[in-house]
């Protein structure tokens, strides 16, 4: 009968509480239970507002929810969604801080684009790192500077506390925590569902307001596409922009403007990304995937992985052996 209660426990979902404020953009409003929703039934989405009453949304329209704040504490994850800068207030207001002192400690705690100046009102950043959307890197640098502020990523995941950019980081923040939870393999289904890549190369730089290309601009997007196919192989600046038919300088400007990273950042993001997979998904020794996703030795691997996601090859792969 205990085993029996053990496995029911372990089939248990996660449940994730979505925090709905004043002035909430519906679309992010939306995104946890669209991706979370489609993962074949690990997760269980509810909403809530901080005092059960229908929610005013940016746009024409109110949204009733079924739940109020008392469902908080029993959230193993909460989801706080973002707002337009002009309905967050100067200070927290009390019945958004009571509600967010309802939820658990160790409660995993997201928010999406600018509920980050939500979660550094009630001090939740402090000395932590984390992101918002681009256009509001600057006032948030100026109110909160205790937060180490990263506006260049799509998202920051610094312990149990996440943060992501603009809106449709909302989808790339839930996609990770599919593929944290339960590997890349389901992360992946989920994406292909919901139509969205699985994974977003780059970061904020390449959605900032930038100069229209020339009419008939090249596109280093060919180069990367051939890159991801011998990442295996010591891919130079200069193989690349060969490839491309590019000048270094044109190539390496043209790329960062289109990906957001530098050529050798989004080498080492695609080889991390790979590595992650094949650790997840085969018993390979760490030396040997080290030589598959082009990294020198297994050492290298463990330096990229750890300055990555805080943990070593062997301590990923046990995360996700377990997990299955």
């Amino acid at each position: 009968m205990a085993d029996v209660d053990v496995e029911l426990s372990a089939r248990r979902p996660e449940r994730v509480v979505v925090l709905a404020l004043d002035g909430v953009y519906p679309f992010e409003l939306g995104i946890p239970s669209r991706i979370l929703g489609a993962a074949d039934g690990h997760y269980e989405v509810l909403t809530c507002s901080v005092d059960g009453e229908p929610v005013r949304t940016n746009a024409d329209f109110t949204i009733g929810v079924e739940h109020g704040p008392e469902i908080l504490p029993t959230a193993d994850t909460v989801v706080v969604t973002s707002m337009p800068p002009a309905y967050i207030p100067a200070e927290l207001p009390e019945e958004v801080a009571t509600a967010l002192g309802r939820i658990r400690p160790d409660a995993r705690i997201v928010s999406i684009c600018t509920a980050a100046f939500v979660l550094a009102q009630a001090g939740l950043l402090d000395g932590r790192r984390a992101t918002t959307h681009w256009q509001s890197a600057e006032p948030f640098r100026r109110l909160f500077p205790r937060v180490d502020l990263d506006p260049d990523v799509l998202f920051v995941a610094d312990g149990r506390i996440l943060t992501s950019a603009g809106a449709a980081s909302g989808v790339d923040i839930c996609l990770h925590i599919v593929r944290t939870d339960h590997g890349s393999e389901l992360a992946n289904s989920v994406a292909r569902r919901c139509v969205v890549p699985p994974f977003r190369d780059g970061g904020q730089a390449q959605y900032i307001d930038q100069p229209v290309p020339e009419s008939g601009a090249a596109s280093t997007a060919g180069a990367r596409l051939w890159a991801l196919e011998r990442l295996d192989e010591p891919l130079t600046l200069a193989d690349l922009a060969g490839h491309a038919r590019m000048s270094l300088r044109t190539f390496a400007r043209r790329f960062h403007d289109e990906v957001g990273l530098s050529p050798g950042r989004w080498l080492i993001q695609q080889r991390v990304a790979r590595a992650r997979h094949l650790l997840e998904s085969s018993d390979l020794p760490v030396d040997r995937i080290a030589a598959e996703v082009g990294f020198a030795t297994g050492a290298s691997l463990r330096q990229h992985l750890h300055a990555a996601i805080g943990v070593s090859p062997l301590a990923y792969r046990r995360t996700f052996q377990q997990a299955r």
